[in-house]
């Protein structure tokens, strides 16, 4: 079969809140589509239901996504069309589908966009920020110290200082009170349930945003994506505390700790930069070194 004879893959943006944020383009391709690959069928399901699409759903979810990828190019090597949607928004930002994107690519089968809603792009473009650059960085991480790894590569990036990221309702105190507590000097967009009924934004300091959360009572529901735009004066600056993972575990040990007891220290620090993972091979490197000496 020549490649021409492929059927076509189409990555079609669904609605993030409103359903007739929809193109119409979109609702056509998902309408003749033969196959739609979904994250989640049962949430699929819903905004198909309401649009009136029967067509044959199937899941693309992260954890068979490789597995599901060879039978959907066996698909469209066979003619058929297939269309990726994903629970909301545009499908692989942040979210499963780039295993059959890029099999897709290998395979010579001819990728195309349907552009629509992203809430990234969204709430970057009613932040008011400098957007003359910008970086996504999807999920904010939910260890300590890979946030303060993170904050020190937003604060060395050179090339921007705007960045958009997403956040659960549950955590989403926790990064506004993680901003405080490391005296982040930037301004916030934060925006809950774009496009919906009770669509709210937040905007100023970690302070003041984290004022308005509490005054909004129940935070802890809806979608979040939050803007932070950092202070020029905040920038570049080498972050004076941090020191090397072997050195922080000598000075815990230097005042009696061993060395299970100097990691379980150091990883209740919320100024500690490193993982635990980290913290153990420093350990081992540390014993091989005074090994060597003894």
């Amino acid at each position: 079969m020549q490649e021409s004879d492929y059927g076509t893959l189409y990555i079609v943006a669904t609605p993030i809140g409103n359903s007739a944020d929809l193109s119409p383009r979109g609702r056509k391709i998902l309408e003749e589509a033969d196959i739609i690959a979904a994250e989640d069928t049962r949430r699929s399901m819903v905004l198909l239901n309401k649009l009136e699409i029967r067509n044959r759903l199937v899941s693309n979810h992260k954890f068979n996504e490789h597995g599901k990828a060879g039978w959907f190019i066996q698909e469209m090597q066979a003619g058929k069309n297939v269309a990726v949607i994903t629970d909301a928004g545009t499908p692989c930002i942040s979210d499963p589908g780039n295993e059959l994107i890029r099999a897709a690519v290998d395979a010579g089968i001819r990728v195309v966009g349907i552009p629509g809603c992203c809430a990234a792009v969204n709430a970057l473009a009613v932040s008011g920020f400098d957007l003359s650059s910008f970086a996504f960085l999807g999920f904010f991480p939910r260890e300590n110290a890979d946030r303060l790894r993170l904050l020190e590569l937003m604060r060395q990036d050179r090339s921007t200082r705007t960045f958009a990221l997403y956040e659960s309702p549950r955590r989403i105190m926790g990064l506004i009170e993680f901003l405080i507590e490391q005296k982040a000097l930037c301004s916030i967009c934060l925006m809950n349930d774009m496009t919906k009924l009770h669509e709210m934004s937040f905007r100023g300091s970690p302070e003041q945003v984290k004022e308005q959360l509490l005054a909004k009572g129940n935070y802890e529901k809806g979608e979040y994506a939050i803007v932070i735009e950092l202070f020029e004066e905040y920038r570049y600056q080498k972050q004076e505390h941090l020191v090397s993972a072997e050195a922080m575990l000598v000075d815990a040990m230097v005042r009696g700790l061993d060395t299970k007891a100097a990691i379980t220290e150091l990883l209740a620090d919320r100024n500690n930069f490193y993982s635990k993972n980290e913290l153990k091979s420093a350990a081992l490197r540390l014993k091989k070194l005074f090994a060597g000496q003894g």
